[in-house]
């Protein structure tokens, strides 16, 4: 648990460096009823992609892709819809091991010429959701610019509404905690009220009553995930994640192991769960409230930890120096901005091809017993 409030640039780290340790600890166990998981990795949650280590998957990625869009063009969501649409045809040209047939159809869309405003297919898949806190965080004291950035983030590659509202519940729960430097669990009305504003239709408010029956019953996280008949497992539908993630946040708060944990011993969409669940416990804990074994255990390349923290440090660097602008911004001009983070991207393929390996053994690993 938390002893002191962790300042805005370690909340931006822990939104980073918390969605890779939990894609990096559930990846393994993705697809798995909650079951089997246990009896493949018993114990402790972990990473045991290989030889004790994790790596990163397509949650990372579009994480990485969203803040380093923002670097690029942070006072602009048209540019930033366009500059991330590169992103997503580029990536898909490295060969990534997982990526959501949704994306997949929006981004080979984007490749065929059809704009990135009108690329989106109608799907209510994680995609959105799981690469949104970033701007969250990046704009939690601008709620116009926040919701303006996830619906350009969003429709680029989903149309459904429902992925517009699972996306804005995870930026606003971010921006939340960066904002009000949450510490304590706050008030489980305003956690509702916030919940319930993204999204006007019938089941998002149903599954909001669900959360709150939830609580007041003091249910743990498994169980809520019963009672929405998803005792296989957490699946991609972005209206199952959303809630069990939220609750987890909300439920645990200020403690991001056992956030995670409690999302990861669901099943099912593990890398997924875990990712989104990383990031909220991470804005609210900070890069030094994550489990130190954790983040050892993550060894990736070129999207290693430290290039992440870079990331973060360069987002806090930004809105600092709009801040300082912004009062004199009428009379400068075009605001100068360091710009996103240089690394070698080129090498991905090779690593990319690499994970795959890596994937298609655990895939075989799963034939085998224990069942």
């Amino acid at each position: 648990m938390m002893n002191k409030s962790p300042d805005r640039k370690s909340r931006f780290r822990g939104v980073l460096l918390g969605t890779a340790v939990g894609d990096s600890i559930g990846l393994p166990a993705e697809g798995l009823p909650p079951g089997r998981a246990a009896r493949l990795f018993p114990g402790r949650w972990r990473q045991r992609l290989f030889l004790g280590s994790g790596m990163i998957s397509d949650d990372t990625d579009h994480t990485v892709f969203v803040a380093q869009s923002l670097l690029a063009h942070p006072a602009s969501p048209s540019a930033f819809q366009r500059r991330l649409a590169w992103c997503l045809r580029l990536w898909l040209l490295s060969l990534p091991a997982g990526i959501g047939f949704g994306t997949l159809r929006a981004i080979l869309r984007l490749w065929i010429g059809i704009p990135p405003n009108r690329s989106g297919v109608y799907s209510a898949g994680n995609g959105p959701a799981m690469r949104t806190a970033p701007i969250g965080a990046f704009f939690a004291e601008r709620a116009d610019m926040l919701d303006a950035y996830v619906e350009s983030s969003t429709r680029l590659t989903h149309s459904d509404p429902k992925a517009l509202t699972g996306a804005l519940v995870v930026a606003r729960l971010v921006a939340w905690c960066v904002r009000e430097t949450l510490v304590d669990r706050p008030d489980p009305q305003v956690f509702l009220e916030l919940l319930r504003s993204a999204g006007d239709d019938r089941e998002w408010q149903t599954l909001v009553d669900s959360v709150a029956e939830a609580g007041s019953m003091n249910l743990s996280v498994e169980a809520l995930a019963g009672s929405l008949d998803l005792s296989r497992g957490v699946t991609g539908y972005i209206y199952h994640t959303i809630p069990v993630v939220a609750y987890s946040w909300y439920r645990h708060f200020g403690d991001f192991e056992r956030t995670l944990t409690a999302v990861m011993d669901c099943g099912g969409d593990t890398d997924t769960t875990g990712a989104i669940a990383g990031a909220l416990a991470g804005a609210v804990v900070g890069d030094e409230g994550i489990p130190r074994d954790w983040v050892s255990g993550l060894r990736d390349w070129p999207r290693s930890p430290r290039l992440l923290l870079r990331i973060a440090d360069r987002l806090d660097q930004t809105i600092e120096g709009i801040a300082e602008v912004e009062p004199q911004i009428q009379h400068a001009g075009p605001v100068q901005q360091p710009g996103p983070v240089r690394y070698a991207w080129p090498i991905l393929i090779l690593r990319n091809l690499f994970l795959l390996v890596l994937v298609l053994l655990h895939g075989f690993r799963r034939l085998a017993p224990p069942y």
